[in-house]
């Protein structure tokens, strides 16, 4: 049985196929993790889906920020972008079957046997793995619940709070815990996020740095993580792997064997103009 990790999908169903076939991945034998970002943008975010959820146990996915977007604009069509690629989705007859499997996935998720975490954003450095899991867990609840889930989609949205508190409640903790673990890239060591930035490492704002580079709690456990397409899957830390190398802007996707590190890539053919 071998279990494999691969970066943003966003829609790009053909290069994932490719990549299945390559490793000759079995859903009865073998596990594939994905890192979130598995809709929008991409020519193919319906069948994606609904191939992720072919594979049943086979597939363990976190939530990325494109996933929840995509939950947001199912309870509200205002939302969608220009760039949106979501439209077959939300018009599909299994639409609401694809949309209470998406929101049912998990924000986080810890192979405690082999240490390593797996979100898709990152682990902030002022969280340990198990404050990580708790907190991703009271999101999960609320996405999970019929009464508070509207609510929390029209409030996701927005860059504040910009730090973690332990005293924060309401909107202000669950959005602040739902950019962490989707949308991170610069912070400082006490966890404030910088969520305007996308450039590379190299370019981060004064005071602010990659959150990967800072110390981390719980430096034992590796973390597998995606969204910034700009690192190009580069990291030079032990323990850090950067699964999102920009298929969907034209470049590849990639696909890691989680216990040997062995990566393998797929160009893709759509490029998003």
């Amino acid at each position: 049985m071998a279990v494999y990790a691969v970066g943003d999908i966003q829609g790009c169903l053909e290069p994932l196929q490719c990549l299945l076939r390559e490793v000759d991945f079995s859903p009865s034998r073998d596990t594939l993790w994905a890192v979130g970002d598995l809709v929008n943008r991409g020519p193919a975010s319906l069948e994606t889906l609904r191939y992720l959820d072919n594979l049943g146990n086979a597939c363990i996915s976190v939530l990325g920020n494109h996933d929840l977007h995509l939950l947001a604009s199912a309870y509200d069509r205002k939302r969608l972008r220009k760039s949106d690629t979501l439209l077959p989705i939300l018009k599909a007859p299994d639409r609401d079957r694809l949309l209470d499997n998406l929101r049912r996935r998990p924000m986080a998720h810890f192979d405690a046997a082999r240490g390593i975490i797996m979100t898709h954003a990152g682990v902030p450095p002022v969280w340990n793995t198990e404050q990580t899991l708790q907190y991703a867990a009271e999101v999960e609840a609320v996405l999970r619940c019929d009464r508070q889930l509207p609510w929390f989609l029209d409030e996701m949205y927005g860059n504040e709070p910009s730090r973690w508190k332990p005293g924060l409640d309401g909107i202000k903790r669950l959005r602040v815990i739902t950019n962490y673990l989707t949308r991170m890239r610069f912070c400082r060591t006490d966890g404030t996020l910088d969520l305007k930035s996308k450039e590379g490492p190299g370019e981060a704002p004064k005071g602010f740095a990659p959150w990967f580079t800072l110390p981390r709690r719980d430096p034992a456990i590796r973390i597998i993580f995606g969204h910034w397409a700009a690192l190009e899957g580069q990291v030079d830390i032990p323990g850090i792997h950067a699964l999102d190398t920009g298929c969907v802007w034209g470049n590849r996707l990639t696909l890691m064997n989680v216990d040997t590190g062995e990566r393998h890539q797929c160009d893709c053919q759509h490029r998003e103009d």
